[in-house]
C-alpha cells in the first residue's frame, strides 16, 4: 500500500494523504511550523495525533487519512482524518476523535480553497469507509470551508442531527473572589460547607502542579479513581483503563507544548480531586476532571472547580472552557453555552442503508415526541377546563 498520494493542483500545490506512521513522523517539523503559525488548538497538533496514534488499541480497526496541503516545500494545509470501525462500519473521522473536543483543520492563509476542496475529494476516492461522519464543529470551524452541506468537492454531506454543547464561564469580574460574591448564596453555602466537611478530616489545600513534579503519581490516581467513578455508574472509558498508555502520551503533548495546568485538592497529603486543565487563546481548558467517591459528601470536585475558576480569573484569563459534555456542574456554572454541529455523508451501499435506517430512527423518535407533548397539551387543557368547570360550579351553588 503506498504510504502517501501526491497530486499537483493548479500547478502550485501538491496534495498528500498521509497513510503509515513512518510518514506522519516525518512530517513533524513542518506540520508543527503550521501549527504555530496559525496559533491552532492542541487537538490539531501534531503531538496530539501521534500521541493518539502510537498508543490506540485495536490499531488494525483503524488507518491514518491525514490530508495535506504542500506550496513548495512548506505545509499549509493539515486535515486530521482517520478511519474507525463501530458496529460493523468503518467511519472516517477526525484521528484522535474521541479525545478531541474540537475538532477542526490547520489552514495557512495562502492555501486556496480550491486546494482544500480537492484534498477533501481525493481523501474520498482513496475510500476504505461507508461513512464520513465529522463532528464537534464550533461556529468559527475553519473546517467548515470544506465540511460543509453544500459545499463542493468529496461526497455530498448533510447536517446530522448529532449536536453537542460546550460550556463556558466568561465576565467581566475583577478577581475570583468577585466571581465566587456573584454565585448563589446557596452555591456560595456549599462551597464552605464542603471545605469544613473535608477540614474535618484534615489540612485542605488547593494547588496547581509545579512543571517539575513527577506526573504518574497524579495520573495513576487519576485513573485509579476515573475507574471507580465509571464501575459506580457501569461505563467504561479506554483512557483510563490500567496499562493503557494513551493518557499518559496525551498529558505529555500537553506538558511538552508548554499549555498544561495540573489542578489538585488535597486532604492531608492525598489528593481528593484532580483536573487536568490547559491554557491556550487566554481560556483554561478543563480535560478531564475527577475526585474521589469517599469524600462525595463534601463535593470536592465542585470545590476543586470553583477554585481552579477564581485561579484563572485572578490570573489574567478571559473564560474557563469545560469543553464537551452536558454534565449538570457546567451547565449551572457556565455563563455562555456554545453549540458544536456535526456533518454526514455515505460513500458505500451500506454506508447509505444506515445512514437511511438513522434517518427513519430519528424521524419514529420526532412522531413520538411530538404526539408525547401534544398528549401533554392535551392533558393540560383538559386540567384547566375541569378547573374552570368547578369554579364555574361553585359560584352556581355560592349563588344559590
Amino acid at each position: 500500500m503506498n504510504t502517501a498520494v501526491s497530486i499537483d493542483v493548479l500547478g502550485a500545490e501538491r496534495l498528500e494523504i498521509v497513510r503509515s506512521a513512518d510518514r506522519l513522523a516525518a512530517v513533524e517539523a513542518a506540520w508543527m511550523e503550521l501549527w504555530h503559525r496559525t496559533d491552532g488548538l492542541i487537538f490539531q497538533s501534531h503531538a496530539w495525533i501521534s500521541a493518539w496514534w502510537s498508543t490506540v488499541q485495536r490499531r488494525d480497526q483503524r488507518a491514518l487519512r491525514i490530508g495535506l496541503v504542500w506550496k513548495g516545500e512548506r505545509l499549509v494545509a493539515v486535515v486530521p482524518l482517520a478511519i474507525g470501525r463501530r458496529r460493523g462500519l468503518r467511519f472516517l473521522e477526525w484521528a484522535a476523535g474521541s479525545y478531541t473536543d474540537y475538532g477542526d483543520i490547520l489552514v495557512a492563509p495562502e492555501c486556496s480553497l480550491s486546494a482544500l476542496q480537492e484534498l477533501w475529494s481525493q481523501l474520498c476516492d482513496a475510500g476504505g469507509f461507508d461513512l464520513a461522519l465529522i463532528s464537534r464543529l464550533s461556529p468559527d470551524a475553519a473546517a467548515r470551508k470544506i465540511f460543509t452541506p453544500g459545499a463542493s468537492g468529496g461526497i455530498r454531506l448533510r447536517h446530522f442531527h448529532r449536536t453537542e454543547v460546550s460550556y463556558r464561564v466568561a465576565g467581566q469580574w475583577e478577581s475570583g473572589a468577585a466571581w465566587l460574591a456573584d454565585q448563589s448564596k446557596k452555591t456560595r453555602q456549599n462551597y464552605r460547607r464542603g471545605i469544613k466537611a473535608l477540614e474535618e478530616t484534615g489540612e485542605v489545600r488547593f494547588r496547581l502542579l509545579a512543571p517539575d513534579e513527577p506526573l504518574q503519581p497524579v495520573l495513576e490516581r487519576l485513573a485509579a479513581l476515573k475507574r471507580k467513578w465509571l464501575t459506580e455508574r457501569m461505563r467504561e472509558s479506554d483512557l483510563f483503563e490500567e496499562g493503557v498508555p494513551v493518557l499518559a502520551a496525551l498529558v505529555d503533548a500537553l506538558a511538552r507544548a508548554g499549555v498544561l495546568h495540573i489542578f489538585v485538592l488535597e486532604c492531608n497529603g492525598v489528593m481528593v480531586a484532580v483536573s487536568i486543565n490547559f491554557v491556550q487563546h487566554d481560556v483554561m481548558m478543563a480535560f478531564v476532571t475527577t475526585f474521589d467517591p469517599d469524600f462525595g459528601r463534601a463535593s470536592p470536585g465542585v470545590i476543586l472547580l470553583m477554585d481552579y475558576v477564581q485561579w484563572s480569573i485572578d490570573h489574567g484569563l478571559s473564560t474557563v472552557d469545560f469543553l464537551c459534555g452536558a454534565e449538570s456542574f457546567k451547565h449551572k456554572f457556565s455563563t455562555q453555552a456554545v453549540t458544536l454541529e456535526s456533518v454526514i455523508g455515505t460513500r458505500t451501499a451500506q454506508g447509505a442503508l444506515a445512514s437511511l435506517a438513522d434517518r427513519v430512527l430519528q424521524t419514529v423518535r420526532h412522531m413520538r415526541e411530538r404526539s408525547s407533548a401534544a398528549a401533554a397539551r392535551q392533558a393540560g387543557l383538559e386540567r384547566r377546563w375541569a378547573l374552570k368547570a368547578r369554579r364555574i360550579r361553585s359560584a352556581s351553588c355560592d349563588a344559590l
